[in-house]
C-alpha cells in the first residue's frame, strides 16, 4: 500500500509536507502528467501555513487531509479552535510591515482558490482550500526511425 492510501498521521507541518508531496506524486501524477515543481512548492507553502496555523492559533491540529483533483490538490485543516480568522475575506494583499496579521493568510489567498471553512459539531473547525497544479509540457514525441 502506498503512503498516500492510508491515513495521513500528520503531527507537524514537515509530516505534512511529505504527506502532500506523496499525494502528487502518487495520486496526481500519471504518465502522461507531472506536476510542475513550482506549483509543488506553492502547493507545500500553503501546507506549511495552514498547519502551522491550526497548531500556533487553532489549540492545536486535528486532522490534516491531502486529496487529489483532476486541477489540483485539495487540502483539509482540522483544528480545536471555533474562531475563524477573519481575514480570509480581505484582499490578499500582504501586510504592512509592523501592521496587523502575518503573511500566513495573505499566502494563502494568493496560491489557493475554493477557500472553505466551517465550524465541526464536536467543536473546532475545518479550513478546506484547492491548490491548483499543472502539468509540466511533455517532450515531444519521437517516433521510430526507420
Amino acid at each position: 500500500m502506498s503512503r498516500s492510501d492510508r491515513t495521513a498521521v500528520v503531527t507537524t507541518a514537515a509530516s505534512a509536507r511529505d504527506y502532500a508531496r506523496a499525494v502528487v506524486r502518487e495520486q496526481w501524477d500519471t504518465e502522461s502528467r507531472t506536476a510542475r515543481e513550482e506549483d509543488v512548492v506553492d502547493l507545500l507553502l500553503v501546507v506549511s501555513e495552514l498547519v502551522s496555523n491550526a497548531l500556533r492559533h487553532g489549540d492545536g491540529l486535528a486532522a490534516f487531509e491531502a486529496t487529489a483533483t483532476e486541477v489540483g490538490v485539495r487540502l483539509t485543516v482540522q483544528d480545536h479552535s471555533d474562531v475563524l480568522p477573519d481575514v480570509v475575506h480581505g484582499s490578499g494583499a500582504l501586510p504592512v510591515a509592523g501592521q496587523g496579521q502575518g503573511y500566513g493568510w495573505p499566502i494563502i489567498m494568493r496560491l489557493a482558490r475554493d477557500i472553505r471553512m466551517e465550524r465541526r459539531p464536536g467543536g473546532g473547525k475545518a479550513i478546506s482550500v484547492l491548490v491548483p497544479l499543472r502539468g509540466r509540457p511533455q517532450p515531444p514525441h519521437q517516433g521510430r526511425k526507420t
